[in-house]
C-alpha cells in the first residue's frame, strides 16, 4: 500500500524535500511513497535493463538506461519508473535538468519507459499511461507478473501480461503479450524476447 506524506508540493519542492531512503514519486502534489520491490519485480527490472542495453550496444543506438530518473510530467507531478531508455542526443539538447538532478521533462527524450506492477498497480494502468501519452512518449510497456491488474485491462481469466502502449497520432495503441510470446516493440523491432523471460528475469 503507499503512504502520502500530507501538504501538496511542487515539483522542485519535492526534489528538495522526498527522504532520501526509499522510494517515492509525487502524484498531483503529494509525495507518495512507492511500495518495497519484492526480489522477482526487481529481478525482472534488472533483467530488461540488461537485455536492452544488451540490444543498445550491439546496434550501436544513441540511447542510454540510468540507473535513476525522474519524469516530470507537470509541476504537481514525478515519476520513477523501474526502467526507462533515453535518448542521448535529446538529453544532451533539451534537457537542462538532467546534468544536475537526472530530470526529464521532454517526452522526446525517451524512446521506451517500462512499470513493473506492484500492489499500486491502478497508477501504472490508469494514471501513468494517460501522463506518459500526452508527453508524448512513444512506447510504455507494463509488466504485470502477478496478474494484479484489473480485468479490463488483462482480460479474464486474468494471467501475467505485458501491455506495451505505442504511440500512434498522439494516442497509445495497446498489444497484450503472454507466456512464449514474443514482445513486440517499434523501438526494439529485433528483440526477441518472450512474456514469461521477462515474467522470471531470464
Amino acid at each position: 500500500m503507499t503512504q502520502a506524506i500530507s501538504k501538496l508540493r511542487s515539483f522542485d519542492e519535492f526534489l528538495e524535500e522526498k527522504p532520501e531512503n526509499g522510494r517515492y514519486e509525487l502524484h498531483n502534489g503529494v509525495i507518495v511513497e512507492m511500495p518495497n520491490p519484492t526480489g522477482k519485480h526487481s529481478a525482472s527490472a534488472g533483467f530488461q535493463a540488461i537485455e536492452l542495453g544488451l540490444e543498445i550496444r550491439r546496434l550501436q543506438l544513441p540511447y542510454f538506461i540510468p540507473k535513476e530518473c525522474t519524469i516530470k510530467f507537470n509541476d504537481n507531478s514525478g515519476y520513477d519508473p523501474d526502467v526507462i531508455v533515453l535518448d542521448k542526443q535529446a538529453v544532451e539538447s533539451n534537457e537542462s535538468r538532467w546534468e544536475r538532478e537526472s530530470v526529464i521533462t521532454q517526452g522526446n527524450s525517451v524512446k521506451l519507459v517500462i512499470e513493473v506492477v506492484s500492489t499500486n498497480w491502478r497508477d501504472d494502468y490508469a494514471h501513468k499511461m494517460i501522463d506518459y501519452e500526452a508527453l508524448g512518449i512513444p512506447e510504455y510497456w507494463i509488466v504485470d507478473y502477478l496478474s494484479l491488474g484489473g480485468s479490463r485491462y488483462i482480460g479474464y481469466p486474468k494471467q501475467p501480461t505485458i501491455s506495451v502502449y505505442q504511440l500512434v497520432d498522439g494516442e497509445y495503441q495497446i498489444k497484450l503479450f503472454r507466456g512464449d510470446e514474443r514482445i513486440e516493440s517499434a523501438v526494439f523491432p529485433e528483440l526477441n524476447l518472450t512474456a514469461k523471460q521477462i515474467f522470471n528475469g531470464g
